[in-house]
């Protein structure tokens, strides 16, 4: 069965919670106060089955108070659902809503016009003419426009037809990437203990899955239980609704905002580099340094656009940036984020991330910075792991790291491995654990070997060789212990150096006596010959 997570975007009082509820009989309005106020507060889940395709509903706020939990369930939608009030067209959060979908890079949907039994045809006709020239030349320019009323049922069937037939159109998710789930609600059932739901974004989970939290020092438990849109099973997919009740973790250290993916296979971070894209409609340029808030998957976090290359980004341009947040949280490349201003706190712009675990970047190599970043945007995922190999430099980097640096699956790490090994792009450090460094790095670092060795004879032509020790700390003092040992046994094998006991020596060096220096080794073996057990003084 197909799985189809499905989002709402639009004003408040458009009737988007009430669409769920005429689609699939469920109020996706749940909280207490939901209900009292008649608005919807936080996001609802709903779900329903048409056909072989299964449809996850996110129902969110359309208050502009409520943006940021709007923002926490418009994360991995395949599908949304622009919804337009009959009666007022659009509006400001129709806007901004659809702004956020457009930045997340959401690749299709369809747009429905509510509320159709109030109005007469004439102004039905005036608002879809409005909703159709907003959206031209945006990811919704051919999308369906659908007339529903909620309140009579006018519409609904063809509306669930319509989302069959967008379904088909929509790829399936990899089941074999690694499993990842954004955390949306966190709470507690007696006699089970902490259950967190969030929508399975990649990848999939079993019963019995060791998880960790991210971030967290270190937290892990296993997958007790699974439900998967309120119905128990033993594994989840990508693109559903997923609840985990997680054994032996304590309800107040797990919040939303935060994520659950294999242990120890992916790292919280605190920098990312990422291509920005700035609104028109954004209220001034943004200058590098300044302060926004973050909204990625479920999390917000508050951090610091540092530009690179330029001092400002104007209303509608696009650059590479790094953010640098104030409190961690996990990201992977190709995740998509929303920015909002710090003051006033409204939308300005949006962008996907490069490198989710990159360095601190001077001023002074911001050129080879943007370089990198985008052949890092241009790879494919194969190519990506080649690119962060060569992006570790002589450091090298092993499995581990690239796991947690690409989000890659173990089968593609290999692919790609074994590709740049056979074409020699990449040497192999050791292999068990496997540890890569590209080819120009390793090659500079033998060069180095055999020009200290070269200079080290020349200022030493009586010794046998320099300490191995001695070589190590001169030039792999911040390079790993397995390429250290690949360089010399590369060399080894070339027939370039020698390896004796501690000492290394070039190839070609034999310690070679002078007559002079001969006729005073002699002299010195024969008075030490004469004295035979007395000792000689120095004289």
């Amino acid at each position: 069965m197909k799985r189809i997570i499905v989002g709402t975007a639009g004003h408040i009082d458009h009737g988007k919670t009430a669409l769920v509820k005429a689609l699939t009989g469920v109020d996706a309005d749940r909280l207490k106060e939901e209900k009292e106020r008649g608005i919807t507060i936080d996001i609802g889940f709903a779900d329903l089955t048409v056909g072989d395709v299964h449809f996850g509903f996110v129902d969110v706020p359309g208050h502009e108070r409520f943006v940021k939990n709007m923002l926490a369930g418009a994360h991995g939608l395949d599908l949304v659902m622009l919804v337009v009030a009959a009666d007022e067209s659009l509006m400001p959060q129709t806007r901004e809503h659809f702004d956020i979908c457009r930045l997340l890079e959401i690749k299709a949907g369809l747009i429905v016009i509510t509320k159709c039994d109030m109005v007469d045809e004439e102004f039905a006709e005036l608002v879809e003419a409005e909703v159709s020239e907003y959206v031209a030349g945006s990811f919704l320019a051919n999308a369906p426009i659908l007339r529903v009323s909620s309140r009579t049922g006018a519409g609904i069937e063809q509306l669930k037809k319509t989302l069959a037939e967008l379904a088909k159109q929509v790829a399936e998710r990899d089941k074999a990437a690694v499993a990842r789930l954004p955390i949306d609600r966190v709470f507690t059932i007696k006699g089970f203990g902490t259950v967190v739901t969030g929508t399975l974004v990649a990848g999939q989970i079993k019963t019995g899955d060791e998880l960790e939290v991210y971030p967290s020092d270190g937290l892990r438990a296993k997958a007790r239980g699974l439900q998967v849109h309120g119905k128990s099973t033993n594994e989840a997919f990508a693109g559903e609704r997923t609840a985990i009740n997680l054994q032996g973790i304590d309800l107040n250290a797990v919040a939303r905002g935060q994520a659950l993916a294999p242990a120890g296979r992916l790292r919280a971070t605190q920098m990312l580099d990422v291509r920005l894209q700035l609104l028109k409609s954004a209220p001034r340029p943004l200058r590098s340094r300044s302060r926004v808030h973050l909204h990625i998957g479920t999390a917000e976090a508050l951090a610091r656009v540092v530009l690179l290359g330029q001092p400002e980004l104007a209303p509608g341009a696009a650059a590479f940036a790094q953010l640098r947040l104030e409190a961690p949280l996990l990201a992977l490349p190709n995740d998509h984020f929303i920015v909002r201003g710090a003051s006033p706190i409204v939308t300005i712009g949006g962008g996907v991330v490069i490198d989710a675990l990159p360095n601190k970047h001077r001023a002074r190599d911001r050129a080879k910075v943007v370089a990198n970043l985008e052949a890092l945007a241009a790879a494919d995922a194969v190519e990506r792991l080649a690119l962060l190999a060569e992006m570790a430099g002589e450091a090298g980097a092993d499995y581990a790291a690239l796991a947690a640096r690409s989000g890659a699956p173990d089968a593609v790490i290999k692919q790609a491995a074994d590709k740049w090994l056979k074409t020699k792009r990449l040497v192999s450090a050791s292999t068990n654990p496997v540890r890569l460094i590209a080819r120009a790095p390793f090659d500079d670092l033998a060069k180095r070997v055999r020009t200290t060795l070269k200079d080290f004879h020349q200022k030493s032509p009586l010794s046998a060789g320099m300490g191995r020790e001695e070589l190590r700390e001169k030039l792999f003092a911040h390079t790993h212990a397995d390429i250290f040992r690949a360089v010399i046994t590369q060399l080894a094998e070339r027939n370039e150096v020698a390896a004796e006991k501690d000492l290394l020596r070039l190839a070609s060096h034999k310690v070679a006596l002078t007559v002079e220096e001969q006729a005073a080794k002699d002299h010195l073996a024969k008075l030490y010959a004469d004295a035979a057990l007395e000792p000689l003084a120095l004289e």
